[in-house]
């Protein structure tokens, strides 16, 4: 039986643990026919282990989406193992303690500059990294957590996010005319590796137990995952500078 991703060449970033959205969409990416390379850092042989829960091998590049020699190499190394590139996973986002947990009026612009260049500009720098793998067009997906509203204890991840989904649009614009999309999938709260470490999270996620209109579970992320293969796929042919929230519905209720 074909998959939606039959043929597919996938660059996935973010896969930290099993219960990450990264993990599951790999995971789900693979049983849809696609071949998958995963980016790591910075422990890639904590990715590796993860990597062999997969059910194909795949292959794990060490990148540092803040480093030019990081970035400037990562075509290279994709094009030995796959050739080239239909889709990008970016699945990346950090801010220092100190930006998060109820700080946000205290947090020094250092910090916020770290949460904004790994949370944000990576978006742009992944994409540019990628780009001469995708000569025949293809699908960039990204993660946000909803920014249009302030979230307790999130603080200036919100900005960071906020500024991910302006990078994402931009990207779309100007990556058109390449063939090239650009979507992001608003996902509901997964208790993954980064959101532990977000202090008090369990009180921004508290949200989901009363609000959300189809029942949300934390401990799921395969939702979120089949959402972003859905968007690497060619069932969104002409969709691009969306963002698609797979949140159980909380989104769209009102107070």
């Amino acid at each position: 039986m074909s998959g939606i991703l039959d043929g597919k060449r996938i660059l996935i970033t973010g896969v930290l643990m099993e219960s990450s959205i990264a993990f599951h969409t790999a995971k789900v990416a693979q049983e849809q026919g696609a071949e998958v390379i995963l980016t790591a850092f910075p422990r890639p042989t904590l990715t590796e282990r993860i990597a062999k829960k997969l059910p194909k091998p795949a292959k794990v590049i060490e990148l540092d989406v803040t480093s030019d020699e990081h970035l400037d190499r990562l075509a290279g190394l994709v094009k030995e193992e796959l050739g080239s590139l239909d889709g990008v996973v970016h699945s990346i986002g950090f801010a220092p303690q100190d930006a998060l947990g109820g700080n946000f009026l205290n947090t020094p612009f250092e910090s916020v500059a770290t949460a904004m260049h790994v949370s944000a500009f990576s978006l742009k720098s992944l994409a540019m990294a990628c780009k001469p793998l995708m000569a025949d067009g293809g699908s960039i997906v990204g993660l946000t957590f909803d920014a249009q509203f302030a979230w307790p204890q999130y603080d200036w991840m919100g900005p960071a996010k906020a500024a991910l989904e302006a990078t994402s649009r931009y990207l779309a614009r100007d990556l058109g005319k390449d063939s090239i999309r650009c979507n992001l999938i608003s996902a509901g709260p997964i208790g993954s590796m980064a959101a532990k470490s977000i202090p008090g999270f369990g009180e921004l996620a508290d949200v989901w137990n009363h609000r959300s209109p189809l029942e949300w579970n934390m401990a799921d992320p395969e939702p979120a995952g089949c959402g972003v293969v859905a968007l690497l796929s060619d069932f969104f042919p002409k969709t691009t500078g969306e963002i698609i929230h797979v949140d159980g519905g909380v989104h769209m209720m009102g107070a």
